[in-house]
């Protein structure tokens, strides 16, 4: 029985496959090297992945108080509703 099955001709490691396909693939094509451009840098995703953190926070204490809790929304900027509500945790 002289006959392989496909099982046993494929490689069995990534390294094989890749070395496989670089071979039938030809020389032309084979020595192309793709260089990755990032769109948005890895210090402007850190600075904006803080900045929708900030304004999710704002967003999320804004609706709660505004909507959830029957008051003023713009009144999340006041120091005295947060003193109000440390108070309220901080005593029970």
């Amino acid at each position: 029985m002289s006959s392989i099955s496909y099982k046993q001709q494929e490689p069995k490691t990534r390294e094989q496959y890749k070395k496989s396909k670089k071979e039938g693939m030809g020389k032309a094509t084979g020595n192309r090297k793709y260089v990755r451009i990032r769109l948005i840098p890895i210090w402007l995703r850190i600075i904006l992945f803080v900045l929708l953190i900030f304004v999710c926070a704002i967003g999320g204490a804004m609706f709660g108080y505004g909507v959830l809790g029957d008051g003023n929304a713009g009144d999340v900027f006041n120091k005295s509703t947060w003193a109000h509500i440390l108070d309220l945790v901080s005593k029970k």
